[in-house]
């Protein structure tokens, strides 16, 4: 099985491809295509979206895990607690990073029409090799970057056994390959017979944004155990589909 780092890095390394003229071709298509996505009204882009995270990923790998994600921190962007919700800047602040980063690496993406929100979901493996699902939460940003607002994972429950490593003949020759990643776009029409949005922010208990066309929209919730739930919701043929329901326990 392949290392979340390896995805990290062989995706990172795509991304940064040269301008061959292959290259330079499949440039001048994709911006064919994304002029083609504007006429129609659609600017979402969940490559763009993974690109983030991978890149996100990799600095904590390289830098330490809570210097990326200051880094890649919206100015609005808040971390839960069983109390409620805290802007993340407090939260993060002066928060040392561990000596062994946190890895991992998205398998889906759900982006608004508008590309002004998406969510990532993925597979982490913590220092101690606990491992689990996350999803991150992405705001386009005034310089056409994307930051997180929200991140929140729980560990699987069992944990999976331990993987035994298959012995291999001395000149066996290991070919690294990708995991693909889902990336969808919401409808760009509204919802049919729908005027209101499916997720309702109620006190401070929840928190909540939508995509600024409203095709996309997300909610964390403070139960009142301690544990929260985390909903997205998306546009697809003129309906609400929800996309996430994650459950993070109380006390992790």
């Amino acid at each position: 099985m392949i290392s979340r780092a390896t995805i990290v890095l062989a995706a990172v390394a795509m991304l940064a491809a040269c301008t061959s003229p292959q290259q330079q071709r499949v440039n001048r298509q994709r911006e064919a295509a994304t002029q083609f996505l504007q006429r129609q009204g659609s600017i979402g882009d969940p490559g763009r979206v993974a690109a983030a995270d991978f890149a996100f990923a990799r600095m904590a790998r390289d830098e330490g895990t809570w210097t990326a994600f200051r880094a890649y921190a919206a100015p609005d962007a808040v971390q839960d607690t069983p109390g409620g919700f805290i802007a993340a800047s407090e939260a993060l602040a002066g928060r040392e990073d561990p000596a062994e980063p946190i890895r991992w690496a998205p398998t889906d993406v759900w982006s608004s029409c508008d590309g002004t929100l998406a969510a990532s979901l993925g597979r982490f493996v913590l220092p101690n090799g606990i491992v689990g699902d996350y999803v991150t939460i992405w705001e386009l940003q005034s310089d056409n970057s994307y930051k997180w607002v929200y991140d929140t994972g729980t560990p699987d429950d069992p944990q999976p056994a331990p993987e035994v490593d298959e012995e291999l003949p001395e000149d066996a020759i290991v070919v690294p390959g990708m995991t693909s990643i889902n990336g969808r776009i919401a409808d760009c029409q509204p919802a049919v017979g729908q005027t209101a949005l499916p997720l309702v922010i109620s006190g401070n208990a929840s928190w909540a944004s939508t995509a600024d066309d409203s095709s996309l929209t997300w909610q964390s919730t403070v139960l009142p155990d301690g544990s929260r739930e985390v909903q997205v919701m998306y546009l697809r043929q003129g309906l609400w589909e929800q996309v996430v329901d994650m459950v993070i326990p109380a006390g992790e």
